[in-house]
């Protein structure tokens, strides 16, 4: 059961049960005697999803035949325990779809605006833009009309005016879709003439324009324009102990947190299970399973979180996969969440593939987060205690700063062990760079702001222990942390960033260099650090003087990896096909100064075996590891020239 233990090696709380379900409701869109009039029965369906869930009452099982809905399915109550809970089901997965768009049909050529700017064309392009112009229809958005509200958040107080693009901020929550494919929003009419797939709103939120790809006609196309906040979420709070499976939610148009509202939402309720669906587009947030926002009255007895999110793919969120305030006891297992962030929000302090706040006792696990563009991967905030992070990928984030942000955290464990960080891009304005001629550079004492893109930043979070990862290819370190003393509570302490625990990590190229520690006062063993040989790739910031170190000295002046090594092998990671190669280097490693290629292993197989994690006893792939000694990293063995699956989800 080691597998299901968390950072203080006690088991994970899990509450599922089967349910044992005493009426079937049945929803059937296409069906031709479908009408929300019928009974619900197999032989007399309902029309809607919503029709199903105004009669749902605890043990329902509601049963949803092919086909697209759009509404906003809002249930009327919740189960009232494990056993007895109400389940959303589609019959057949993934064939059940939740739009939060209609379809339009009426178009017009977009006329009496300029595509010109005030100094002439905006663009040299010969071809004459196609602009098409949408009044829309105010019966459609029922009280909501994503066209006529900015993005900002209701929330604003935490926005730095001054480091980040308002532009996206201030965009309409609308969008428009082509045949699935979303288009872009311009601020200004003219802009439409710079790129075909564009759109642009009128002030008062009742027109569209909008100019197609390859300045198609949309009589040949469908168009779908964002019309609801959400697809599936209660109107009331605290429902709890609701199913969802297997559903897809699309083209959901909320604002950008906080308060946090997802395509799907648990509206602060507790004890849910979002099961094998798909959020597909959503403004902002895929899905939230927390209390919001921190506005709401807090009463300490209501339980908020307990829920579990698996087997989902959640694609291109503007802003946040999976968001959760006060969301304790979570299970998030098995999904893939990528493409989250095109919005470019990061600013708004609540981006990633995985944003929770005072996360307690939660298990994060064989997830797939791919392509997270400018926000972490996973970022927990604030508070967090005994959760462990083990066997998911961390692919390709884009502009990116770090793929795991735990911040602001002073009690208990928090455990990150098994995983692999592939390729962390930094973000950062390259005209910052402070340019160091001669020998000026030699001096300084502490980074600049410019560097950064990390594998795990920790700010002002104290006893970080990450163990046994394959971290590779980030623009600066493997692990990067600093205090905060002074943000304080009262009655509290600020952050030290202390008895951080680097142990038993496979540390691959790592631009600027592998860990680097605030003070000594953390630990760092059995680390193989694989073509890091820059120079100075280990650091200690504090006190300054900061000091650069090789592993020689690293071991010297302050006892870490005794039993660390270095290698000299090339690693190939397809994010694609999800796999991985060991491969030879076709270059020895550099021979300038004291660097000896005899202290390299040129293989996985040479690699210093070190003293096991008792916490970690399998790997990424749920092998067992055998015996006291292993090998660095997320892998039981390794090989050269063999193609190894990192895949590692129960699907």
């Amino acid at each position: 059961m080691q597998e299901n233990t968390l950072a203080d090696g006690k088991l994970f709380e899990f509450w599922e049960k089967d349910i044992k379900y005493i009426k079937e409701i049945y929803v059937a869109c296409n069906a031709p005697n479908a009408s929300d009039d019928n009974d619900g029965s197999k032989n007399a369906p309902l029309k809607t999803i919503q029709s199903a869930a105004d009669i749902a009452t605890p043990g329902t099982h509601v049963l949803i035949g092919p086909g697209v809905y759009r509404e906003s399915v809002s249930p009327q109550r919740g189960g009232d325990g494990p056993e007895n809970m109400i389940c959303y089901e589609a019959i057949e997965k993934g064939t059940v779809i939740i739009k939060a768009s209609e379809e339009i049909h009426d178009f017009e050529k977009s006329t009496g605006w300029r595509l010109w700017g005030y100094g002439g064309p905006l663009t040299t392009d010969s071809v004459t833009p196609n602009v098409w112009c949408h009044h829309l229809n105010p019966d459609t958005f029922r009280g909501y009309n994503p066209f006529c509200a900015v993005n900002i958040l209701h929330d604003r107080l935490f926005i730095e005016y001054d480091k980040t693009d308002m532009t996206p901020y201030l965009n309409r929550r609308g969008m428009i879709f082509c045949d699935g494919r979303p288009l872009k929003q311009v601020a200004l009419y003219n802009q439409l003439s710079l790129n075909d797939g564009t759109y642009w709103v009128e002030a008062n939120g009742q027109s569209i324009h909008f100019r197609l790809f390859g300045d198609a006609n949309p009589a040949d196309h469908m168009i779908e324009i964002t019309v609801r906040e959400q697809c599936f979420a209660p109107k009331t709070p605290f429902l709890s102990y609701i199913k969802v499976k297997g559903i897809i939610c699309a083209h959901a148009a909320m604002g950008a947190p906080v308060p946090q509202r997802g395509a799907i939402s648990a509206y602060r309720g507790h004890h849910w299970v979002i099961e094998d669906c798909t959020v597909d587009w959503a403004n902002a947030v895929g899905i939230d399973v927390g209390n919001e926002c921190w506005h709401h009255e807090f009463d300490q007895n209501q339980v908020i979180g307990h829920s579990i999110i698996r087997r989902c793919h959640i694609k291109d969120a503007g802003v946040c996969g999976i968001a959760g305030l006060f969301a304790s006891h979570m299970l998030i297992e098995d999904n893939v969440i990528e493409g989250t962030g095109w919005q470019k929000m990061e600013l708004s302090w609540e981006a990633g593939g995985i944003k929770l706040h005072n996360s307690v006792d939660g298990m994060i696990r064989r997830n797939i987060f791919k392509r997270t563009y400018r926000a972490d991967h996973l970022w927990l905030d604030c508070g967090n205690i005994n959760n462990r992070i083990t066997q998911n990928l961390f692919l390709d984030g884009i502009e990116q700063r770090e793929a795991i942000f735990i911040e602001c955290t002073r009690e208990g464990v928090n455990l990150i062990d098994n995983n692999i960080f592939w390729n962390v891009e930094g973000r950062f304005d390259s005209s910052k760079i402070p340019h160091e001629p001669g020998s000026s550079g030699w001096y300084k004492l502490v980074e600049d702001n410019t560097v950064n893109g990390y594998a795990v930043y920790g700010e002002g979070t104290d006893r970080l222990h990450i163990i046994n990862n394959l971290i590779g290819k980030c623009r600066a370190y493997a692990y990067y942390a600093k205090p905060v003393p002074f943000r304080l509570a009262p009655g509290d302490r600020g952050g030290t960033s202390r008895d951080a625990k680097m142990i038993n990590n496979l540390i691959y190229d790592c631009g600027v260099g592998g860990i680097c520690f605030p003070t000594k006062d953390n630990e760092a063993e059995g680390n193989a650090y694989i073509k890091q040989v820059k120079g100075g790739d280990l650091r200690i910031m504090y006190p300054a003087p900061e000091v650069c170190l090789d592993l020689k000295s690293w071991r010297e002046f302050y006892g870490f990896d005794r039993n660390g090594s270095e290698g000299w092998f090339d690693i190939e990671v397809d994010v694609e096909t999800l796999s991985l190669k060991i491969k030879k280097c076709v270059n020895r490693p550099p021979s300038f100064g004291p660097i000896a290629q005899e202290r390299f292993a040129y293989s996985p197989k040479e690699i210093k075996i070190v003293d096991a994690d008792q916490r970690v006893k399998l790997d990424l792939l749920g092998n067992e590891r055998n015996g006291d000694k292993v090998m660095p990293g997320p892998f039981t063995e390794l090989e050269l020239d063999r193609v190894y699956s990192i895949d590692p989800r129960n699907t």
